[in-house]
């Protein structure tokens, strides 16, 4: 799909942000803090030691004889930060695509979604041995500006002593202090797997963190390779991290033992995931990605509505 032709699906679309934010976000965002605004509201009585004087509405005072103020209506402003996980393990695909591009497809669409109103999108690259930083910016250009530099990273090698995803989630969590909405897309798959689904994972504790802060999005990208082996008879499996290579002979006995580890993984991230309060997206190489973003923003919006009316 052409960004063009996801961009018209996701045209009518918006990411709906529902926790409390900081600051200059007002409007269509809720807010702790009043913010400034630069479109003039309506005027009302000057209050002396709560009201700015530079704020003096000169005409209607002039008119009125009292001292009246002009409130400003406040920016709608929201800095929405990406992690992209571009490390070596993204460079797999066996349908139309593959990981990495799913990827850059993600933080795409959700860059689209929250940028509409005119906020600022940035992204954190976990690439080679460091996390790339892409400036906060304004405008569509900007964000295909990112997304061309995410497509123009050279493809992964494996490099000794590489951060990993819980060391980049730490980097993300001290880049910005506001409040704002986290999006951090990647496969989740550890170095050393546990097949215990209770088990905490490597960056389950950085993620929880930032979710106290922030609102968080985590995208799940997988193969569906890494969940069911072919019957192929004997392979060789190359790991993309370490450069490690072994055959393996894909016997009934090991595909269905590969099965089980696979789902018992999957069902691990949900947990942890979900033990950390974030919200969870899954995107697959052999679906159509438009469509499970746009269930998933939906789905949100329903959820944002019900709340809402339980706060009520």
């Amino acid at each position: 799909m052409t960004p063009s032709t996801a961009e018209q699906a996701l045209r009518r679309l918006e990411l709906t942000v529902t926790r409390k934010l900081d600051g200059l976000l007002q409007g269509a965002h809720q807010g702790l803090l009043p913010g400034p605004g630069s479109e003039a509201g309506d005027s009302r009585v000057y209050v002396p030691g709560e009201d700015d004087v530079r704020r003096m509405d000169w005409a209607v005072t002039a008119r009125t004889t009292v001292p009246h103020v002009r409130d400003l209506i406040a920016d709608r402003e929201l800095e929405t930060w990406a992690l992209a996980d571009l490390s070596p393990s993204m460079d797999f695909g066996t349908t139309d695509t593959d990981k990495r591009e799913l990827v850059v497809a993600a933080v795409g669409a959700i860059g689209f979604l929250a940028s509409r109103l005119g906020d600022r999108f940035g992204a954190l690259v976990l690439h080679d041995e460091f996390v790339h930083r892409l400036p906060a910016r304004t405008g569509r250009p900007a964000l295909y500006g990112l997304l061309h530099a995410m497509l123009d990273a050279p493809r992964g090698r494996a490099v000794p002593d590489a951060p990993d995803l819980a060391e980049a989630i730490e980097v993300l969590s001290s880049t910005r202090r506001r409040r704002g909405l986290r999006l951090v897309v990647s496969d989740f798959l550890d170095a050393s797997p546990s097949l215990d689904p209770d088990a905490e994972r490597t960056w389950e504790r950085p993620i929880r963190r930032l979710a106290a802060r922030h609102e968080v999005l985590a995208v799940e990208v997988i193969d569906p390779r890494e969940l069911d082996l072919p019957d192929v008879g004997r392979i060789a499996f190359a790991d993309p991290e370490s450069g490690k290579v072994r055959e393996v002979h894909l016997s009934p006995k090991v595909r269905q033992a590969y099965a089980e580890a696979a789902a018992i993984q999957r069902e691990g991230n949900r947990l942890a995931l979900r033990r950390a309060g974030v919200s969870h997206l899954v995107l697959r190489t052999d679906r159509d990605w438009v469509f499970d973003v746009a269930q998933f923003v939906l789905r949100r919006r329903r959820m944002a509505h019900v709340a809402h009316r339980r706060r009520t």
